[in-house]
């Protein structure tokens, strides 16, 4: 997002809220006669600290279910929760929530993304979720290469997804820099993992595709361990309901 093809200057501090959202749902879902599942958080976190306040993903969500539209939510926020019950109305046509996680250790993930839940929280959230029958699993991106691109860290995400009833894992194994990210990253490179920033030039140079460092390893074991776990290396996906064709008497 920090991406100079954006066009945000303030990324750290400006919030633009679109207040006639929930009304422009309306009217827009009011119209379609056909229910494909509606996606929240594929840009931005839809759980942002923000929406303790402004609860623009739960109103969003009320209006989906009040339309019967199936969900898929993407967030690395355990305040998903908040919204359990309209979820768990949503899943009986269906519901699914995918939570961001490239660590299973707490103390990594809070160096990593310092303002966001920690790991733990996200999957006692996914277990919570799962208990109430609403898929969910994990979004396993960005692997950052020399940080979270070990065969254990990778393990131990599969585990304990298994462990708290997650039922996929969606994984790209590296990650993907341009310009003003790229800035961005090596300059937090040298104040969290100093020297690290050099082993990545050399690397990668400038290259928008930056592969975890053992990628074809990690894939193996990845989907060793799913085999292992019963977990799916993809979404179980909505299908569409056939229409019906209505009887003329």
């Amino acid at each position: 997002m920090r991406s100079e093809c954006y066009q945000i200057e303030d990324f750290d501090g400006e919030v633009l809220v679109k207040a006639n959202a929930i009304e422009l749902l309306r009217e827009d879902l009011a119209r379609k006669r056909v229910k494909g599942p509606i996606g929240l958080g594929s840009v931005n976190d839809c759980y942002m600290p923000l929406e303790r306040e402004v609860n623009l993903t739960g109103r969003a969500l009320k209006v989906s279910a009040e339309f019967g539209f199936p969900v898929h939510v993407m967030t690395k926020s355990a305040l998903v929760l908040r919204d359990l019950d309209t979820l768990a109305e949503i899943s009986e046509r269906y519901a699914t929530v995918s939570f961001s996680i490239t660590t299973a250790d707490d103390e990594l993930g809070k160096k990593l993304e310092s303002i966001a839940p920690r790991v733990s929280e996200r999957f006692r959230a996914m277990r919570i979720l799962a208990d109430r029958g609403i898929q969910t699993g994990v979004s396993l991106m960005p692997v950052l290469p020399f940080i979270t691109d070990s065969e254990e860290n990778i393990a131990a995400i599969v585990r304990q997804t298994h462990a708290h009833g997650g039922s996929y894992i969606i994984p790209s194994f590296g990650m993907t820099t341009r310009d003003r990210q790229r800035a961005y990253y090596y300059a937090r490179l040298d104040e969290l993992f100093p020297g690290l920033r050099q082993k990545y030039e050399r690397a990668f140079g400038d290259r928008y595709h930056c592969p975890a460092s053992n990628a074809d390893k990690l894939t193996k074991v990845f989907y060793e361990h799913c085999e292992r776990y019963a977990i799916s290396p993809r979404i179980i996906p909505y299908v569409l309901q056939a229409a019906e064709q209505l009887s003329l008497f």
